[in-house]
């Protein structure tokens, strides 16, 4: 796939798709052409977006799902981006012009949410949730990647996956679960590792590293014979997960509601996650899982909105490339 060119001085309007009001994404995101580059802090760098990824929490956002501890509109939206450096700000160390750099740019998943994000030309983010892309990721990779390894990695630290235990995953083919069975595998060395999925994408659950594939069309979880020392629940079917989970186990879920004992969690976004998986995902022990269907056009964002709304996605949704 093409890179991208270091562009020197970067302009002062650019395009980006904009939301004035909540609502449904197909009726108010709109494409604007005169849209204010963001002026960076001190501790931020302007980057060049070459791509950026969907999530879930994006379309939650613009219906107004968030609306009580977001920013209000008009609002860029958009968490994942894979771009270059083109400004630094004045006290901003880490990185150079001209570096190729990834990462979610809000720190809080829910709070203190940036008015304006990813799906543009031009975005502003903290150094501090930025990472250098590996060199050998596409930028399509590199995007679909933050948000989603993040909370991946974070839930399995929060429940305390370690070497030579075993772990269900829910929701093994999406955007986070595709992560957590290759995590709890290849850094977290699970002993075994279990994930559903739909008929189609079983093989795919076993090519990331699942040793039993479950087909939830045809088995439910809580009636498996065989239960495990930790619940990953990416789907919100935490009631479901405490039937699966060993006496003593740990279960974290994503989506309420919580059934108890299963925990839930914010991800606080970081750079340092990205940096730290760098050798895995350097030497390919995890992958990007892109969604087939993409990477979808800048222009084709509503489409890629529409197609992440229908839960069918396999991996990520990625929008490429931008402009």
């Amino acid at each position: 796939m093409a890179e991208a060119s270091c562009v020197s001085t970067p302009p002062s309007v650019n395009k980006a798709w904009i939301y004035r009001e909540h609502g449904e994404t197909a009726h108010v995101l709109k494409f604007e052409t005169n849209v204010a580059v963001p002026q960076i802090k001190e501790d931020q760098v302007l980057i060049k977006v070459v791509a950026a990824a969907l999530n879930p929490i994006d379309a939650k956002r613009i219906l107004g799902v968030l609306r009580a501890t977001d920013t209000a509109p008009p609002i860029v939206p958009g968490y994942d981006v894979a771009g270059v450096v083109v400004k630094l700000g004045s006290k901003a160390s880490k990185f150079n012009i001209g570096d190729e750099v990834y990462g979610d740019i809000n720190e809080e998943s829910s709070l203190n949410l940036k008015k304006f994000g990813t799906l543009a030309e031009y975005t502003a983010a903290e150094e501090r949730l930025l990472a250098l892309k590996p060199k050998n990721l596409s930028f399509v990779e590199a995007a679909s990647l933050p948000a989603a390894i993040e909370t991946a990695y974070e839930g399995l630290k929060r429940v305390g996956l370690s070497a030579g235990q075993s772990i269900l995953v829910l929701g093994g083919a999406g955007g986070c679960g595709t992560h957590v069975i290759q995590l709890a595998k290849h850094v977290f060395g699970a002993s075994r590792v279990a994930a559903t999925a739909s008929t189609k994408k079983l093989d795919l659950l076993r090519s990331l590293g699942a040793d039993l594939a479950i087909d939830y069309t045809k088995e439910n979880v809580e009636d498996l014979p065989e239960k495990f020392d930790v619940v990953y629940d990416a789907v919100g079917q935490s009631d479901k997960a405490v039937k699966a989970v060993k006496e003593g186990g740990r279960v974290v879920t994503l989506i309420g509601p919580i059934t108890p004992p299963a925990s839930m969690f914010v991800l606080t976004s970081t750079g340092s996650i990205l940096e730290k998986l760098k050798p895995y995902l350097e030497s390919r022990k995890v992958k990007a899982v892109i969604d087939p269907t993409g990477p979808y056009q800048f222009s084709k964002t509503i489409d890629a909105f529409a197609y992440l709304q229908t839960s069918r996605a396999t991996g990520k949704v990625v929008v490429y490339p931008i402009p």
